[in-house]
């Protein structure tokens, strides 16, 4: 082989052992999750607690999102709105609605941060001991509130609920997709990481906290992923976030395709944007610490959202392919291959367990034309990156 061969064989090989870690670390966990969960513990008491709802121009919504959470309530709790920057009635709505409302206007500070650190600051004039935070636009399916206070009381730790997303009605073959990776991101995934004792990053509405940890909690932030950011914030603090499944969180997809094109757009760069500054930050404390469960973490944010990692994945298969072709030196193909084949049977092993009611078989063979559609997206990162919180239109 010439310099040059050696020089590109090599270079293809580092990509190669780089694309390995996402690979293998979402190979891990969709393994895990199929692993039983751990005997738990007895009932613990259900303390009081606070819910508290964010919500910017939801007038049109909130009012099932309010009795869903209403009826999960017991004596001594409390509902609280913050109508943050709001145009419509959404306040009005709340307080027909049996619910307190805080309402919050600010031309430039903007975004669900801002919202929950007005919340927390009305909360503080009578602590609870625990506050549960709930978007407008999702329901919370029954027990979920007692669900997830037994589990931030068992752990005394911030807790996740399982958090999906849903299609309003019948869509096409990429609003099926979509909800089958979301599922696998919210689902499968935080499920196989508490079955290898990793945390789980907070991934939006259904989220708990004890007092003492959401009251110093960094919330006033105008970041387009502000759930994952405190996430890593608190994780970093040694409070990491736990996965607990049985509390149930459900919301829609917008109907609208170019609000679902915004609404992607904003996760998945934020998403990619704090990969690229906290992934490699957090492995370093993690190493340094000794601590498996941020090290886990760490491991769980470097995997790039599913679609992204495929299209990495099959375009450096051909990329090996067409070098071992022209120049010589198969093995970074064969590693490739074998990473390929990996990351298909995870992603198979993922829908015969939880997909199979989302996708027929013959819609996941076009989940590769699903990916290709994201890549606009994907390349925007880089040219046009958002990076402003912009309420997604719902209607």
């Amino acid at each position: 082989m010439t310099v040059l061969s050696l020089l590109a064989t090599g270079l293809i090989g580092l990509l190669v052992l780089m694309l390995a870690v996402p690979v293998l670390v979402f190979v891990l966990e969709v393994a895990a999750a199929w692993l039983p969960a751990r005997r738990g513990v007895g009932a613990l008491p259900r303390p009081e607690l606070a819910v508290l709802v964010p919500a910017h121009d939801e007038a049109a919504g909130i009012a099932a999102t309010l009795r869903a959470l209403r009826a999960q309530l017991r004596p001594g709790d409390r509902l609280l709105v913050v109508a943050d920057n709001c145009s419509d009635d959404t306040a009005g709505v709340a307080r027909a609605e049996g619910a307190e409302v805080a309402e919050r206007q600010h031309a430039e500070q903007r975004g669900k941060g801002y919202a929950l650190a007005f919340g927390v600051e009305r909360l503080r004039e009578a602590p609870p001991p625990l506050v549960v935070i709930v978007d407008a636009d999702c329901l919370p399916q029954d027990g979920a509130l007692d669900a997830l206070a037994a589990a931030c009381v068992r752990w005394n730790a911030p807790v996740q609920a399982c958090y999906l997303m849903r299609n309003a009605g019948p869509v096409g073959l990429n609003g099926r997709i979509a909800e089958f990776a979301w599922r696998v991101k919210n689902r499968v995934r935080p499920r196989g990481a508490a079955r290898l004792g990793w945390p789980c990053q907070l991934t939006g509405s259904g989220m708990a906290f004890p007092w003492p940890l959401i009251a110093e909690a960094p919330l006033a932030s105008g970041s387009i992923v502000e759930d994952m950011q405190l996430g890593l914030a608190l994780a970093r603090e040694g409070q990491a976030p736990r996965f607990c499944e049985a509390a149930l969180v459900d919301s829609h997809f917008p109907s609208g395709t170019a609000a679902a094109q915004r609404q992607r757009t904003r996760w998945e760069h934020g998403h990619l944007g704090l990969i690229g500054h906290h992934a490699l930050p957090l492995l370093r404390q993690a190493l340094r610490c000794g601590d498996w469960g941020l090290f886990g973490l760490a491991l769980d944010l470097a995997v790039p959202p599913l679609a992204l990692l495929v299209l990495v994945t099959a375009a450096l298969w051909c990329l090996a392919a067409l070098a071992a072709w022209t120049l010589g030196g198969s093995g970074p193909w064969w590693y490739c291959s074998l990473l390929l084949a990996l990351l298909s049977g995870a992603v198979l092993a993922a829908w015969i367990r939880w997909g199979r009611d989302v996708l027929s078989p013959l819609q996941l063979l076009g989940a590769p034309l699903y990916a290709v559609s994201k890549l606009a997206i994907y390349l925007r990162f880089w040219s046009r990156r958002q990076k402003d919180w912009v309420r997604t239109d719902r209607k």
